[in-house]
């Protein structure tokens, strides 16, 4: 990093980016906090999500309490149409999307890079964990694993260009998660106690399939639940409510345990069957991104990653035209179709792409 560079830095009133800000800030850049308004009157009951009315203003106070400028832009309309809109029709499909990538492509780093470009800033950054280098030429720039390997972000992150990465800096990358609380009440920031959030930031608490009840009501319809041989053995409540590898909540009896091994919207039906139903040991991925190359012309052997919590499993990467065959070495638990594959050398991310049906 160098000192008198002014930085955008993305603040969502959470305690990563708050003390994100407050180490640029240490490394001698010029910070300016930006929070994202990402709600409106139809989301008037929410309070608890990132970017709410309540973080916004939990940001604005660590951004007093550092010293540092703080803005606030809207991006209501294009955060329902990349994000919301998207996240509904992907599980009315049959399909589980990930929202936090499809935010980090069409939201988060677009409009940091806008704000920066106004505001003639020489870089934006963020608090997630992982790691930007240049490669050992020095013309490419490398996406790698946080150090803290409970905490990693680099799967959320696989969509960056090398244009946004040529402009981004990650100052968690080298921290543990306990060190950066520790930072945070040492400093006395409003964020430091704030819990971790395991929710879907628009949906919170919430049930998602309640709230895409409330989008779209009549595309929640039951169906039939099917066993491996096509036999009914009860009726779904609506196929939103269903993801691959699902065993909770299937309201069917059984004396061995029963997981959602197919979803089809055509017929409006699961297919529930035993465990290793579930396994997958090849699929095909499209719409790839690839961070130090343009395409992939040979079969590539990586670990591959089809969850953010999974540790990457082995697999050979094959080009199929404009999508990639996965073959893992050995079958791994339900890739959901919607979610994402991303691709790793150790700790570098090579690229990924979207799990087709």
């Amino acid at each position: 990093m160098n000192n008198g560079k002014n930085i955008i830095i993305a603040m969502s009133g959470g305690v990563d980016s708050s003390v994100a800000a407050y180490l640029l800030k240490e490394d001698g850049y010029e910070v300016i906090g930006l929070s994202f308004e990402l709600w409106d009157r139809r989301d008037a009951g929410r309070v608890d999500a990132c970017c709410s009315v309540e973080t916004i203003e939990i940001a604005k106070s660590v951004a007093e309490k550092l010293g540092i400028e703080h803005q606030v832009v809207d991006v209501r309309d294009a955060f329902h149409e990349k994000v919301i809109t998207n996240f509904c029709d992907s599980y009315i499909s049959g399909i589980t999307p990930n929202p936090c990538i499809l935010c980090n492509k069409y939201i988060k780093f677009d409009f940091l890079l806008k704000k920066a470009a106004e505001l003639g800033a020489d870089a934006v950054a963020t608090g997630h964990y992982a790691r930007i280098e240049k490669d050992e030429g020095g013309e490419k720039f490398i996406l790698k694993k946080g150090v803290d390997p409970q905490k990693d972000q680099s799967y959320v992150l696989y969509v960056m260009t090398q244009q946004e990465l040529s402009k981004t800096i990650f100052p968690l990358g080298e921290y543990k998660k306990e060190r950066i609380r520790e930072i945070a009440k040492e400093l006395g920031l409003a964020s430091a106690m704030r819990a971790e959030s395991q929710e879907i930031c628009f949906v919170g608490e919430g049930h998602y399939a309640d709230f895409i009840r409330s989008y779209a009501p009549s595309t929640l319809i039951r169906g039939p639940i099917l066993n491996t041989d096509g036999k009914v053995l009860g009726k779904h409540s609506g196929m939103a409510f269903y993801t691959l590898g699902q065993r909770k909540g299937l309201g069917i009896q059984s004396l061995t345990p029963l997981y959602v091994v197919e979803i089809n919207p055509k017929t409006n039906s699961l297919v529930v069957g035993g465990r290793e139903d579930a396994m997958k040991k090849t699929f095909k991925v499209n719409k790839l991104n690839w961070i130090l190359r343009p395409v992939l012309n040979e079969p590539l052997r990586a670990d591959v990653k089809v969850r953010s919590t999974m540790k990457g499993a082995p697999a050979l990467i094959i080009p199929n035209k404009d999508k990639v065959l996965i073959e893992f070495a050995e079958p791994q638990w339900a890739p959901a179709p919607g979610q994402s594959a991303v691709f790793y050398d150790r700790d570098r991310v090579i690229g990924g792409g979207m799990i087709v049906r």
